[in-house]
């Protein structure tokens, strides 16, 4: 039987809040100090997971955690954000039921992290493969880049979220991720300009300078790696490492304990290369950066005018012309717009001069909101990345992951904004509680009863309504003509919320709060549902208004940089609207609302951080910062509504599992229904009716104290069965010890005669070979002497033998050599005679004449030689060897042959060419101009004659139809790939080349898809590796160019291009052809560009080269290593 444990089993305090008992806010929080002491940083709400930050690492997030939870029930193992992210994604695998995940808490409790651990888990336990795997990696890599433009250093938390986000990550019918979508949320652009002492900037300040290479910083540099043959990125920061240089950087606290800037930089240039970025767009992020910290060092200075009033001026203009030259801006044009400010009203127009104050506003509102639409276009550019590409439904799991309510001793604006929409949160979270509660109770048919709670709509409504709410006076004070100031918007306030309950001001003329000294006069006070929060009023219309002048919206437009008019729409001149951008508190209004019905139609996940310490170290907790937090999250109020019915409810297999051992009747195995084994089993216990009640699946007990008494009487029921079980198994052992034994000893006995009888037969067996040895040792002497005398009597024999034999021998032979000397002295005495009657004839007539015969003779021999010689020479005239003169007489001779010779067979050669023949290999002489030794596969293509007609259309009788269709004479027919923008993948084409034209046309049915008159195209862009990708792009504007560039790939790219351009060259009516080879270039795919890419690596198919889409923008050729 398998062995389950539970969430009951060794607990450490309690691990569901509902079972606390009593409850109260003194018992809560030392529970969660006893867990957190015991490293138990996670507890139960019911279903909520309140997560407590450690401030350190602990093992219990490792890939034997994530199997362990893997697939089981919530309450079955000790309480872990595992079990709650496994029970969302089963219910969104299994159910169908689009899942949210909420994660609130204050600023340094761990949010972040907690939502990292989340998303880690469900890309550990869905599928895999290589698209899948490649879609979570680019999910989880977007967390460095957003936290490197959107987190930073504060007295809470070294990374601080300074934005709020929420992710949907979606999944197909299998529970595969197919990609996801990101909102933000009300990002912290005022710390651009200015940090509180002790915090920082934001992170990519600080990484930029300290983790770039001095080449990136100072001068030219590509970002990733090398650039390719072609290409040319002009980085040109023009920064310095030294962050005491700029001003928007906070000097106090620029390094922090923990956090290395330079290694960040390099994760999150990683992280951008994996989730899409080309190397283009990251240049023009980190030159907005830059431009960023250049703004900030520009200062100004008054300059008095004839009128009496003083106009800005700009000090050192050294910072404003880096800063120009990095966004592409005219000087002229910047320096004026942080001087003058155009207002225009109707058909009217009006230019008035900035004072020194109001252009350091107009700088600092330009920085803010440079770097804010920086991020949002981050995000924006993110979520094409990470976008599903299926189009069909998909289920949702969305993790929100935005700021806990926050009470400081000065609160501005940004808490004012992000209290409420805790409240909004809250009130979310109470209703969704309360409905799964009761939908619940409905499904297990037990009785509902109404449940009194705090209801905080009245709070929201005091914010949010939409006539006499706070936004809303806000906003009507910032779109009121006339003198508008913060004190102006408070007395609205003081005049319509004065009788309002949760409303609190000193000069609302309630004479309650009018001795009230900790209410300051510019300030109100709200009571929200985690207590009373003092807001001061100043900065809320300048912040809430988020004001740019349109001259430097204008000046922005007009900068050359790729990024500038995607964040500055409003600036193009054409488009010039009058109307007043919408405010930054009725922005965010619309983007919680449009949240709060996104989260309504999902099924709600809950995780409450906590952080236990101020000092962020481990082992330390506050009571005081923990309760106070408690409170805020309303953590017990929490638990009130969970159990104001049943505490604790469990399906009936599992209670009866659990409790079987208590009731005789059911221990140990129940044949029967689980519910009625349930029944007899409590009735066996006595446990009054009045404190359990029977759901159609589940028991619900209402009473922790029951469960405690259960479990008590199930401890000592299990002690009393431990030691049943020892005594069993000692009993067992015993016997099994002793049989043991008893079967040895039978063995030991057996062995033992074993070994007494083979001894014996041992010693029997000796004493009998040694007799038979000396017998047969007897016996052998005497056959030896026996056949020693046999042989010496025939060895005598043949030694007499053989004297004789040899006497005869020797005899013979004396008579044969004396035989053989007469003949040969005969043979002598002839030779000799014959010679002596040669040499008298020889005298007698050749002596007078013979020296001349010889002369002649050599001369003859020594030229037919020579002559032979020279047949082992080649006809080829590319051949330049020739035979080494034999004699020095022959000098003049042989020099004068060479040459003929090689006129000869250069005359031969000649004669042989045919037209045709000739016009090829001018084709070879223009493909060598092209390509050598600029593409890799001209080499193995010198070797290969251009044929022309590959398909050998006007016989083959396939492609008759296509054939006839043709107007002209088809120069070259060959089959090619034409390559897919969505998967990289090929399909075959016929490629016919005309003088006037090229078609392509399908394979199989040889319809033509496609005809594109020569003179549209504009050039042809090759890599310069051995693959055979070529695309043909076409000029813009034409009436082919509407479909876009094609890709193609061919067996005879070198014949194509140089066809292709050998028309170009010889048409007197139209442009030559450019052939660009680069192993980076952009291809039009109708609406979008597309950059191939070709690098160097084995692709899996073999040694042919392979495309694979990497993103929307990106296809990537790998080319087989030579």
């Amino acid at each position: 039987m398998e062995v389950k444990t539970s969430l009951l089993d060794n607990m450490i305090g309690v691990g569901d809040m509902v079972l606390l008992e009593p409850l109260n806010e003194d018992s809560f929080i030392m529970n969660l100090r006893n867990r957190f002491d015991h490293n138990e940083i996670y507890t139960y709400i019911g279903s909520v997971v309140i997560s407590m930050n450690p401030y350190r690492s602990l093992p219990i997030y490792t890939p034997q955690k994530v199997e362990e939870y893997r697939n089981r029930n919530f309450y079955e193992l000790s309480p872990h954000i595992y079990a709650l992210a496994d029970e969302a994604y089963r219910s969104l695998r299994d159910q169908d039921k689009d899942q949210c995940i909420l994660i609130t808490g204050e600023s340094g409790a761990g949010k972040t992290e907690a939502s990292k651990l989340v998303m880690s888990y469900v890309a550990a336990v869905c599928g895999k493969g290589q698209e899948v795997n490649k879609v979570k990696e680019q999910l989880l890599q977007s967390n460095p880049v957003l936290e490197a433009f959107g987190n930073a250093k504060t007295m809470r938390n070294d990374n601080s979220s300074r934005f709020g986000k929420y992710m949907d990550i979606e999944f197909d019918f299998k529970g595969d991720p197919l990609g996801g979508v990101i909102s933000n949320y009300l990002l912290e652009k005022s710390r651009v300009c200015k940090q509180p002492r002790g915090e920082r900037n934001f992170h990519i300040f600080y990484q930029l300078l300290s983790g770039a290479s001095d080449d990136t910083l100072a001068g030219a540099q590509p970002l990733f790696g090398s650039l390719d043959e072609g290409e040319q990125y002009n980085v040109k920061l023009k920064l310095d490492r030294d962050f005491s240089k700029y001003n928007y950087l906070s000097l106090d606290s620029a390094n922090v304990n923990g956090l290395d800037d330079a290694a960040s930089f390099r994760t999150v240039r990683n992280a951008m290369q994996i989730v899409g970025f080309m190397e283009a767009e990251v240049q023009s992020v980190l030159e907005l950066v830059a431009a960023v910290l250049k703004l900030g060092n520009i200062e100004f200075k008054p300059e008095s005018r004839v009128n009496g009033f003083d106009e800005s001026r700009v000090k050192d203009k050294n910072d404003l012309k880096e800063m120009c030259e990095l966004l592409g801006i005219e000087q002229s044009v910047l320096e004026r717009a942080f001087s003058y400010r155009t207002v225009e009203a109707k058909m009217e127009k009006m230019s008035t001069t900035l004072n020194v104050a109001q252009a350091y506003y107009a700088r600092d509102a330009l920085a803010k909101n440079l770097y804010s639409r920086l991020f949002s276009w981050l995000v924006t550019r993110i979520n094409e990345s990470i976008k599903a590409q299926a189009k069909t439904r998909h289920k949702v799991m969305g993790v929100l992951d935005i700021y806990g309510f926050e009470i400081f001793e000065d609160n501005s604006f940004e808490q004012f904004i992000i209290n409420y929409c805790n409240e909004k949160l809250q009130q979310i979270f109470i209703e969704l509680t309360l409905r799964e509660e009761q939908e619940e109770y409905i499904r297990e048919d037990i009785e509902w009863t109404n449940i009194e709670y705090f209801n905080n709509a009245v709070i929201c409504d005091l914010i949010e309504n939409n006539q006499n709410g706070i936004l809303a006076m806000l906003d009507e004070e910032c779109l009121r003509p006339g003198t508008v100031t913060d004190d102006t918007f408070l007395d609205k306030l003081n005049t319509i919320c004065a009788e309002h309950q949760h409303f609190e001001s000193r000069l609302n003329k309630n004479s309650k709060f009018l001795t009230d000294h900790s209410l300051p006069h510019s300030c109100f006070r709200i009571q929200h549902y985690a207590g009373k929060v003092l807001y001061r009023v100043e900065g809320f219309v300048d912040k809430n208004n988020d004001l740019l002048y349109r001259d430097l919206s204008q000046a922005m437009y007009k900068a050359t940089h790729s990024l500038m008019r995607q964040l500055f729409p409003e600036g193009n001149p054409a488009k010039v609207n009058l109307k007043r951008p919408p405010t930054a508190g009725f922005q965010f209004k619309a983007s919680v609302g449009v949240l709060m019905k996104n989260l309504q139609t999902k099924n709600p996940n809950y995780i409450r951080c906590i952080k236990p310490n101020d000092k962020k170290v481990a082992h330390i907790f506050t009571d005081s910062l923990v309760c106070h937090q408690v409170r805020y999250l309303g953590l017990v109020e929490n638990v009130r509504v969970r159990r104001a019915g049943y505490a604790f409810r469990q399906p009936y297999e599992s209670c009866l599992e659990r409790y079987k051992m208590l009731c005789k009747k059911t221990w140990p195995h129940w044949r029967g229904p689980a519910r009625d084994g349930v029944e007899v089993l409590l009735t066996d216990c006595s446990v009054p009716t009045e404190e359990f009640a029977y759901g159609r699946s589940k028991i619900f007990i209402r009473n922790p104290r029951t469960l405690f008494t259960l479990e008590e009487r199930r401890r000592a029921c299990l002690e009393d069965l431990a030691t049943l079980i020892q005594k069993i198994y000692r009993g067992w052992k015993s016997r099994t010890h002793f049989l043991l034994l008893k079967k040895s000893q039978v063995v030991v006995a057996a062995w033992y005669r074993r070994y007494a009888q083979q001894n014996k037969y041992q010693k029997i067996k000796s004493a009998t070979l040694v007799m038979q040895s000396f017998i047969r040792g007897w016996k052998a002497r005497n056959i030896l002497r026996q056949l020693k005398y046999e042989k010496r009597c025939k060895e005598a024999v043949t030694t007499i033998a053989a004297y004789w034999h040899g006497t005869q021998a020797r005899r013979e032979l004396r008579r044969l050599k004396e035989e053989a000397r007469r003949k040969h002295a005969v043979a002598i005495i002839w030779a000799y005679w014959l010679g002596l009657q040669v040499r008298r004839e020889y005298r007698k007539f050749f002596r007078a004449n013979a020296g001349k015969k010889i002369y002649d003779f050599t001369i003859q021999r020594i030229m037919q030689k020579y002559f032979l010689g020279l047949k082992t020479t080649t006809m080829s005239p590319m051949d330049n060897s020739w035979p080494a003169k034999p004699y020095g007489f022959l000098e003049g001779a042989h020099t004068q042959l060479r040459r003929i010779f090689h006129l000869w067979r250069c005359k031969k050669y000649r004669g042989q060419f045919t037209e045709e023949k000739k016009a090829v290999y001018e084709e070879k002489l223009e493909a060598s101009e092209i390509f050598k030794d600029k593409k890799a596969l001209y080499p193995s293509s010198v070797s290969q004659p251009f044929k022309g007609d590959y398909l050998e259309i006007q016989k083959n009788p396939k492609y008759q139809k296509l054939n006839s269709a043709m107007e002209e004479k088809v120069l070259l027919a060959d089959l090619v790939n034409k390559i897919n923008r969505a998967n990289g993948k090929g399909s075959p084409r016929l490629f016919l080349l005309t003088k006037s034209n090229f078609v392509l046309a399908d394979q199989k049915t040889g319809q033509v898809k496609a005809s594109v008159p020569l003179p549209d195209l504009a050039s042809v862009s090759v890599s310069t590796q051995s693959d055979g990708f070529f695309a043909l792009k076409l000029k813009e504007g034409s009436a082919s160019a509407s479909k876009g560039d094609f890709l193609l790939s061919s067996e005879h790219l070198i014949e194509i291009i140089t066809k292709l351009h050998r028309i170009g060259t010889t048409a007197a009516d139209r442009d030559q052809i450019n052939i660009d080879i680069s192993d980076e270039f952009l291809v039009q795919f109708k609406q979008d560009k597309v950059c191939v890419k070709f690098i160097q690596g084995g692709p899996k198919n073999g040694n042919s080269a392979a495309c694979k889409r990497k993103n929307n923008r990106l296809l990537e050729v790998s080319v087989p290593s030579p």
